[in-house]
C-alpha cells in the first residue's frame, strides 16, 4: 500500500512528530527566519534551480551511477546487490550536493563568509571546494582528534584556502566542532552563513539538507524504474547525523513495499560505553538546536560517542530519522567497528572498490541481511564516500592495532 510521503515531512515549526524544532539563543532566531524564508523562495526560483542543476551535473558529476556488484552478489548467493556510487562525486562523497546547494544559497543571502564543522573531513573539503568556486571565505571547525585522524583532508582544506580551526574541548570530535561553529555564527551572524553538513540542527536545516541530498534517492528511483521496471526491495545506508541516508530514503518513504534500513555505528559493542548508536541506545534530548534521540548518561549529560569512522562519531541523529524510527517506517540496525572493517575488506577484495569507513558499516551489516533475502530481490546500498581518507586508520587497525585508536581514551 502506498503511503503519503508528505506525512513524513516537517510541520511549519520544523517538527517531525515530536522531533526537530528550534532550540537556539535569541540571537540566532532572526538568521534562521531569514534562512527559512530565503530557502522557501529559492525552492520556487527557476534561476536558482537551474544553477543548482548545472553545478550538480557539470561540477559535482551527477547523476552518479548505480552499479550492480555481481561478485559481491555471488559471495552471498542471495538477492542482487547494487551500489549508488556517491563515492564518484567530485571530492569523493555525497557531501558536495549539500555544499553546492548552501553555497548558492549564501550568495543569494549576500553572505560572504562561511563557517562549517566537520568530522571525517569530507564535509570540510566539500565546503572549502564550494567556497572556492563561489568566491566565499571559509572557516572550518574540526575536533583535534579528527584533525589527527583525517590529516589528508585537513591538508586538502588548507590547499583549498580554508582556515581549519582545531577544537580541543570535550571529546575533540564532531560534537565539539559543531559547538564552536555555532558560537562563531552567533558572533558573526550578519556576515556569515553557517553551512551545516548533516540533516541535523535547528529548523530549517534538517529539511533543507535533506532536500539537497534527496537527489541521491531520486536518481536511484529513476534508474530502477527505467532499467528494471520496478523499485528495489531493500535500501541500506549508514547513519551518523544521517544526511546520505535521509537523502537516499526520502524518495521511497511513500512506498511501503520498499524495506528501508539505516545502520548505526555500535563501535566496540552496544553494551560498552564506546558506540555511536543514538537511536538504539539513546533517548530523546536536545543538542545543537534540535530535539532528537541523543546518547545521555543517567544525569542527562551528553554521552561521548565512539566509532572508528569519524563521520559517524556523533551522539545524536537528524530528527527525521528519530521520527522514522518511532513511526516504524525505517528500521535501524547496528554494525560494530569490526563489522565495518570486514565490510571495507569485503568490498575492496570482491569489487575493487575501497569504501569510506562510514558506508563500510552498511556493507558490514549485509552479512546479517543477505541470508533473509531471495534471489529475485534487489538490495541497494548507498556508497556515500570513498576510502582514501581512511587508509591510515585502516592500515593501523589491520596491522595489530585496535579500534581504541579512534576512540576517546
Amino acid at each position: 500500500m502506498a503511503l503519503k510521503q508528505k506525512k513524513f515531512g516537517a510541520d511549519a515549526q520544523g517538527y517531525f512528530g515530536d522531533y526537530g524544532g528550534r532550540y537556539v539563543p535569541e540571537t540566532l532566531v532572526k538568521a534562521l527566519e531569514e534562512l527559512k524564508a530565503a530557502y522557501a523562495e529559492l525552492k520556487k526560483d527557476k534561476a536558482y534551480q537551474r544553477d543548482l542543476t548545472y553545478y550538480f551535473n557539470h561540477y559535482a558529476g551527477r547523476p552518479t551511477p548505480v552499479y550492480e556488484a555481481r561478485n559481491l552478489t555471488r559471495h552471498f548467493g542471495r538477492a542482487r546487490i547494487f551500489f549508488k556510487r556517491e563515492d564518484l562525486c567530485h571530492t569523493g562523497a555525497h557531501k558536495i550536493n549539500n555544499t553546492i546547494g548552501q553555497g548558492l544559497l549564501a550568495l543569494k543571502l549576500g553572505k560572504k563568509r562561511i563557517v562549517a564543522e566537520t568530522g571525517a573531513g569530507q564535509h570540510g573539503v566539500a565546503t572549502a571546494t564550494a567556497c572556492r568556486v563561489f568566491g566565499l571565505k571559509c572557516v572550518v571547525y574540526m575536533g583535534a582528534l579528527d584533525v589527527e585522524r583525517q590529516a589528508l583532508n585537513v591538508y586538502k582544506m588548507k590547499l583549498l584556502g580554508a582556515e581549519v580551526v582545531p577544537v580541543h574541548s570535550g571529546s575533540k570530535t564532531l560534537k565539539d566542532a559543531t559547538n564552536e561553529a555555532i558560537r562563531d555564527w552567533v558572533t558573526n551572524v550578519d556576515t556569515t552563513h553557517y553551512l551545516l553538513g548533516s540533516a541535523v540542527g535547528p529548523h530549517p536545516y534538517p529539511s533543507m539538507v535533506r532536500d539537497f541530498q534527496s537527489v541521491i534517492g531520486k536518481e536511484t528511483r529513476a534508474y530502477f524504474l527505467k532499467e528494471h521496471k520496478k523499485l528495489p526491495d531493500y535500501l541500506v545506508a549508514c547513519v551518523g547525523g544521517g544526511s546520505n541516508a535521509i537523502g537516499f530514503f526520502h524518495a521511497f518513504l511513500g512506498d511501503r513495499r520498499v524495506k528501508i534500513i539505516g545502520v548505526e555505528a555500535s563501535g566496540q559493542g552496544l553494551n560498552t560505553p564506546y558506540h555511536a548508536a543514538s537511536m538504539t541506545k539513546g533517548r530523546p534530548g536536545i543538542l545543537h538546536g534540535m530535539k532528537s534521540y541523543l546518547l545521555q548518561d543517567k544525569d542527562g549529560q551528553v554521552q561521548l560517542a565512539h566509532s572508528i569512522s569519524a563521520g559517524l562519531d556523533y551522539p545524536s541523529v537528524g530528527p527525521q530519522h528519530s521520527f522514522l524510527k518511532d513511526s516504524g517506517r525505517v528500521t535501524y540496525e547496528t554494525a560494530t567497528d569490526k563489522d565495518a572493517l570486514e565490510g571495507f575488506q569485503l568490498l575492496t577484495l570482491t569489487e575493487g572498490i575501497m569504501p569510506a569507513l562510514e558506508p563500510s558499516h552498511a556493507i558490514g551489516f549485509l552479512k546479517r541481511l543477505m541470508p533473509k533475502t531471495k534471489k529475485n530481490q534487489r538490495v541497494v546500498v548507498c556508497l556515500s564516500g570513498r576510502g582514501d581518507k581512511d587508509i591510515d586508520t585502516v592500515k593501523k587497525l589491520l596491522h595489530g592495532g585496535n579500534s581504541n585508536s579512534g576512540g576517546h581514551h
